[in-house]
């Protein structure tokens, strides 16, 4: 299993040069399926198609760059094209409820065995992890959500954009909880490669 949890993308080049080493294939060789389900769940998604230029800026082809929208009776066919698969930011609750609707939970899980690389950005490395529920404070549970488990890919709690203003809403939470969470500040990423785990800064 290749994962590269990330608080806010590619910005940091360590963290694409390691996408890169993880897919072994040179960026405009590689296909992603890019997910941008969870911008549906906020008010504004107009910033995804900035969120792909910066990724086509990467050197990534424009036509390996395939869409896979859950909202939008996506090409099934496209998965098994993928070299990655690319789950970018929004409302982590909203993203949850689309992914269990869809049962993409499980299809996830079997492009992850073939080798593919998970890529997630802010709600998409939530989701990953253990709980969902420490993106309560940052995102509304507009769509009711009760379940909390994430996708379990890691056994951590990810909490992307962190900063310290932040420190005391945190703690309260792991307290709750009685699990740490893994504070992840914009420009680092998760790489769990087979269960060994590390932080890219």
């Amino acid at each position: 299993m290749k994962l590269l949890l990330t608080s806010s993308g590619f910005d940091n080049p360590s963290i694409f040069n390691k996408f890169i080493d993880l897919v072994g294939k040179p960026a405009n060789k590689i296909k992603i399926i890019y997910i941008p389900t969870a911008a549906n769940g906020e008010d504004d998604s107009s910033w995804i198609a900035d969120a792909k230029k910066e990724i086509i800026k990467q050197g990534i082809l424009k036509q390996n760059l395939m869409d896979f929208d859950l909202d939008k009776n996506p090409n099934y066919d496209l998965l098994n094209k993928a070299d990655s698969i690319f789950v970018e930011g929004g409302n982590t609750f909203y993203l949850a409820k689309r992914f269990r609707e869809e049962e993409f939970i499980p299809k996830i899980k079997r492009l992850l065995n073939k080798g593919v690389v998970y890529v997630g950005v802010s709600a998409g490395s939530v989701l990953a992890g253990k709980y969902i529920d420490i993106a309560s404070p940052f995102d509304e549970n507009k769509v009711g959500l009760n379940n909390f488990n994430g996708m379990n890919f890691t056994d951590k709690i990810i909490s992307p954009h962190f900063n310290t203003k932040e420190k005391s809403i945190i703690e309260d939470y792991e307290k709750r909880r009685s699990n740490k969470v893994l504070r992840l500040n914009d420009g680092q990423a998760l790489l769990n490669l087979n269960g060994k785990e590390k932080i890219i800064k």
